[in-house]
Parts: C-alpha cells; sequence; structure tokens
C-alpha cells in the first residue's frame, strides 16, 4: 500500500468509515471497520493526519487517536457538506472529508480536552434545569387559570401560587393532590439549579478571563463563564467583527451586482451563547428605558431611533467585539476607553 498522507473518517455509534489519500491524491484506503477495529488499524498505522467531522464524541475520539501519533482535525460540518458528491452515504461523507481538509483557507475546531468537556456539561446541564423549571412552570399557571387562580408574571410568583391552590376550598380533592405534587417537583428543581448555579459560580472565581469578562455592562456570570468555556481560541478570529460573525450576531448578506442588501442576523453561530447575549443586552436597555442606571450616549441614540429587539442585537454584537477585544488583549474593560470611542464615533 502507498503511504497514506491524509485519511477522512466518517464516524458513528459502531460503523466508521474510512477513506485516505497518498501524496498524488490518489485513494488508496477505502474501508468500513467496527469501533474496536479502527482503534486497533489507527494503533497500527504510522503517523498520519486524520479528519473528523467535530460531533458528538468526536473530541474523544481525537483524544485518543492523538496518542496513537496521529495528527487530528476537526471539521465543522457546515463546511464539510459542499464537498459530498451526489448519493450522499457514508463512504462519500468519509471522501468529502478528506477531501475538505486538503484545503488551504479550511477552518478547524480545536480538540478539546476532558476538563474542558466537563466545564461545558455543566453548563449544558444548567441550561436544562432552566428549560424543566420554565417548562414546569407554564404548566403550573395553565392548569391554576382553569380554576380561576391567576398569578402575575415571573418566577417569584410561582410559589404563592402554588399556596394558594392548597388553600383554595373550591378546587376538587385531586387537583389539590395534583397541585402539591407539583409543588414538590418545582421544589427539587430549585434546588438543583441552586446546586448547578454555585457550582458554575465557583468555575467563574477560578477562571481568570471570566472574572475579566463579567465587567463588561449586561455581561454576567453564567455568559462568562459560557465565553472562557466555549472560546478557547480567541485569536483565530482576525478581529471582533468576525468573532461576531461566529455566533451569527451579523446580518445576511445577499449583495449582488454591486448592490449592497443585507438582511437579518445570520444565527449561524453558537446558539447558547448568542442567546445569552440577546438576553442581557435587553435587560440593560429595559434598564435604560425606565431611566435606571446610566446608559451610555451611544446606546441612549440607539434606542431612540431603532426598535428594542434590533438596538438588543446590535449591543450583543457591540458586547461580543468588546468580548473579544479583552480576550486577545488581555486587559480589563475600562468604561473611561469605551465612552471615549463612542463620543469619537458619534
Amino acid at each position: 500500500m502507498d503511504q497514506i498522507i491524509r485519511i477522512g473518517m466518517d464516524t458513528s455509534k459502531n460503523v466508521f468509515h474510512l477513506h485516505g489519500v497518498n501524496a498524488a491524491e490518489q485513494p488508496t484506503l477505502r474501508r468500513r471497520l467496527t469501533r474496536k477495529q479502527m482503534m486497533g488499524f489507527f494503533e497500527k498505522l504510522g503517523p498520519t493526519i486524520v479528519g473528523i467531522e467535530a460531533c458528538g464524541g468526536a473530541h474523544y475520539l481525537a483524544r485518543q487517536l492523538c496518542a496513537f501519533g496521529h495528527e487530528v482535525k476537526l471539521l465543522p460540518p457546515q463546511l464539510v457538506k459542499p464537498y459530498v458528491k451526489r448519493n450522499k452515504n457514508d463512504a462519500r461523507d468519509a471522501e468529502a472529508l478528506c477531501e475538505a481538509m486538503s484545503r488551504p483557507t479550511m477552518r478547524f475546531v480545536r480538540v478539546k480536552t476532558a476538563e474542558e468537556q466537563a466545564a461545558l456539561m455543566l453548563a449544558g446541564q444548567r441550561d436544562r434545569q432552566v428549560r424543566s423549571r420554565v417548562q414546569l412552570a407554564n404548566s403550573i399557571r395553565g392548569y391554576a387559570a382553569e380554576f380561576g387562580l391567576i398569578a402575575a408574571k415571573g418566577p417569584a410568583k410561582i410559589e404563592e401560587l402554588l399556596l394558594r391552590t392548597q388553600a383554595e376550598e373550591g378546587l376538587p380533592a385531586l387537583a389539590r393532590e395534583l397541585f402539591a405534587a407539583m409543588a414538590k417537583e418545582y421544589a427539587q428543581l430549585e434546588r438543583r439549579l441552586a446546586e448547578i448555579d454555585a457550582k458554575l459560580m465557583a468555575w467563574h472565581r477560578s477562571n481568570e478571563l471570566s472574572r475579566r469578562l463579567v465587567e463588561i455592562p449586561s455581561v454576567g456570570p453564567v455568559i462568562a463563564s459560557l465565553t472562557a468555556m466555549k472560546v478557547q481560541e480567541p485569536r483565530a478570529f482576525r478581529s471582533g467583527r468576525e468573532y461576531a460573525a461566529w455566533l451569527g450576531l451579523t446580518p445576511k448578506d445577499h449583495s449582488t451586482a454591486g448592490k449592497q442588501r443585507l438582511g437579518t442576523i445570520t444565527r449561524a453561530g453558537d446558539e447558547d451563547l448568542r442567546r445569552l447575549l440577546v438576553v442581557g443586552a435587553t435587560a440593560v436597555i429595559w434598564q435604560a428605558r425606565r431611566g435606571k442606571g446610566k446608559a451610555s450616549p451611544w446606546l441612549a441614540a440607539l434606542i431612540k431611533r431603532k426598535p428594542p429587539k434590533l438596538a438588543a442585537v446590535a449591543l450583543a454584537n457591540k458586547t461580543a467585539r468588546i468580548c473579544w477585544k479583552l480576550m486577545v488583549s488581555g486587559e480589563r474593560y475600562n468604561p473611561r476607553i469605551m465612552a471615549l470611542a463612542a463620543s469619537e464615533a458619534a
């Protein structure tokens, strides 16, 4: 067999398709292996470059293959798709990976360590608990409304509503029993969420970057921690705008024939981080519109001429750029510098 210089591997739970090429870019390897066979194959194979889609389990496989002496490159799936020929199957996917990783302009994903994946797992667990709490709270409100029990907005009103369901004499015994079960479940969710928040705050305090990012207005411990967890190589982005584009906070470009046509934001990047940045920006705008806090001249002018949701996205975009600047420079947030830059721009 000719010397293999590059292998594309399509992964699954149990079956792995390999496509390798030699120095002349001619296919010399097309194999279908089980997980055990795949590990044994790469352990015996000489050092080479292996391309894998960045998906579930890819980082673990990458660490294992690196331990065998191979160089592993993780590719974003959306960047591999254009290289898939017609009649898509696992073998064609492996071939597309082998072709895509050879492109000089291809972008790759850094292999995460086990500790970094554990931190992301903590953030994911918190997000799941928050969604479960919101779902349960909405169910409680909906069922209570069927019996004429209405509560004000906000999660703080749920416990009060549950107490009213137990005190309401007109409720059937079965409904009161079910409300008591939901109250118990809600209390358990609150306790689990408090435990996860405590672990997340401990991680935030132990991370120097997260402590610096939290000084930015509209950035709290959750956003700062998630940014520090997910953006391990900020210098991979050439500018703050490129980082904001990676988050999906820049407008779609439909320009042609010399005419620029910009649409809504792309929403093409990390959904969780983008959502949290917009939520944080919305909170700042909510305070500014009610005269609370001290809004910058740039933000005050933006709120006057733009709808609140559009202004929130614009502020989230600006916050993302500030985060990138602090990550690559190692500096701390300085409100005086930001105020001066805003006045010069105005």
